[in-house]
């Protein structure tokens, strides 16, 4: 996976992620803020469900996915060839990084390879590069202040009218100053205000040619927080505090007034939304109760529950409980009904969270059959060769991966076992419209899933799209 993807996990002691890069303030209740928009109602959508995805901005590179590849793919829909565009309510752009700067934290933009001390960027990527493909079918022009995928994710909205695209802030590898820049007012106020000005007024650093004030104008919707984790859990490089807990819900606050000024100015409505751990441990440092106010919805990361960090098969994202699984403790919840039970109990309301849907497979390699043939819960030799990281790889290789495949009665995931003793789980259009029956029966808001270009032909966007 690429650097800055929060999928990636080699620290077994960390809570499987999702995506998928000193003195506390005193906590004030966050009520106390009067904000016009607090517990803002979504806008609706089809069937009053969200159906959103992840765009990685390193994957037009050695996965060749280009945003143009979003709006020429199609797949049927009632009998339509559909555009995989008009079958998503939002894309997340993943991601955008917080730096030191002005003696504080500000967001930014470098061009520089994540060499795992969290301060990587591809401004390259972002706005400069000239895409293999675009949206419009013409090359862009030498001397146009946007390119890149910011301008491509402009012309994909004007394409698709009821598309948005969020900028994703953070992920596994780029959460390094969260913690340290919500520590106080001053410092919460100073990096909001940058992220602002950076991705929603659009002024771009002026770099190779490309930028300037306003040049992004237009391309962004909303902010997406990807904070891993408040109160730790994370990269070991990541700033940690006792009051992230506090400091969390006061940042989305924050955001959420800012953005509120920015639209009043625009004429606009800016979302804020945050993808947050499934774990009931990541919840529990956080208070749903409180911040759930400022969110538009939160993208709850059901997935990498399990994975290659681990010597035992299991399931990376199972929508239940399995009776029979042998782990203990906070583990044996690592599922998505409990994760939404948890979150539910600690106080967000059930039509402000989406499920998370994974486009890509966790697996083992050296796993004997075991008692029931088919190497569950068996001891593995290590994490399964992959096609860019081992111990994982997209829908696209494993759907034509050879092997026996069942669906688990209880977990309701499906999981395959190869002659050569890989043992993968991953998710399917069946085993995804199980999973949107279980959104529309518990009344959440919709489903998201991480990431685009592991479903290079469209088929689990479309399954998604089709359970709304």
């Amino acid at each position: 996976m690429g650097a800055a993807d929060g999928h990636a996990n080699p620290d077994p002691d960390a809570y499987p992620d999702s995506h998928a890069n000193a003195d506390p303030d005193a906590y004030a209740d966050p009520n106390a803020y009067a904000y016009a928009n607090a517990n803002p109602t979504p806008t609706p959508t089809p069937n009053g469900r969200e159906i959103g995805s992840y765009f990685a901005q390193w994957g037009v590179y050695g996965r060749s996915y280009e945003v143009a590849d979003i709006h020429t793919t199609k797949t049927p829909v009632n009998g339509v060839q559909t555009s995989v565009a008009d079958q998503l309510t939002f894309i997340n752009y993943a991601f955008g990084n917080v730096y030191q700067k002005n003696g504080g934290y500000e967001c930014g933009m470098v061009t520089k390879a994540e060499s795992g001390d969290g301060t990587g960027g591809d401004a390259y990527a972002d706005y400069q590069r000239s895409p293999a493909r675009t949206v419009n079918g013409q090359a862009v022009p030498w001397d146009a202040p946007l390119s890149g995928n910011f301008l491509q994710l402009k012309l994909l909205k004007q394409a698709h009218p009821n598309l948005k695209v969020f900028i994703s802030l953070g992920g596994w590898s780029w959460s390094k100053y969260f913690s340290a820049a919500a520590k106080t007012d001053t410092l919460r106020k100073q990096l909001v205000k940058s992220c602002v000005a950076m991705f929603i007024k659009g002024d771009l650093p002026v770099q190779d040619g490309r930028g300037g004030p306003g040049s992004a104008k237009g391309v962004f919707d909303g902010i997406d927080i990807d904070w891993e984790y408040p109160g730790g859990g994370g990269m070991e490089y990541n700033t940690v505090d006792p009051a992230d807990k506090q400091n969390f819900t006061l940042l989305m606050a924050e955001f959420r007034a800012q953005l509120d000024a920015q639209g009043a100015a625009d004429g606009k409505r800016y979302a804020l939304t945050a993808a947050i751990g499934a774990g009931g441990d990541k919840i529990a440092n956080t208070e749903p109760a409180k911040y759930s106010q400022y969110m538009d919805w939160v993208n709850l990361m059901t997935y990498d529950f399990h994975g290659g960090w681990e010597n035992t098969t299991n399931f990376h994202a199972p929508l239940y409980r399995d009776s029979a699984d042998p782990s203990t403790g906070n583990v044996a919840k690592y599922n998505a009904n409990d994760a939404i039970t948890t979150l539910t109990a600690a106080g967000m309301p059930k039509n402000k969270i989406l499920l998370g849907i994974p486009f890509y497979g966790r697996g083992w390699k050296g796993v004997p059959a075991g008692p029931n043939g088919n190497g569950l819960y068996q001891t593995a030799s290590g994490p399964a060769p992959g096609a860019y990281e081992a111990g994982i790889d997209d829908y696209k290789v494993l759907v034509n991966k050879a092997g026996q495949r069942w669906y688990h009665p209880q977990t309701k995931q499906l999981f395959l076992y190869t002659s050569t003793g890989e043992w993968w789980s991953y998710d399917d259009p069946t085993v995804i419209a199980t999973k949107m029956q279980y959104v529309r029966d518990q009344g959440l808001r919709g489903a998201f899933s991480w990431e685009l270009d592991g479903d290079a032909n469209g088929a689990l966007t479309s399954a998604v799209w089709k359970g709304r």
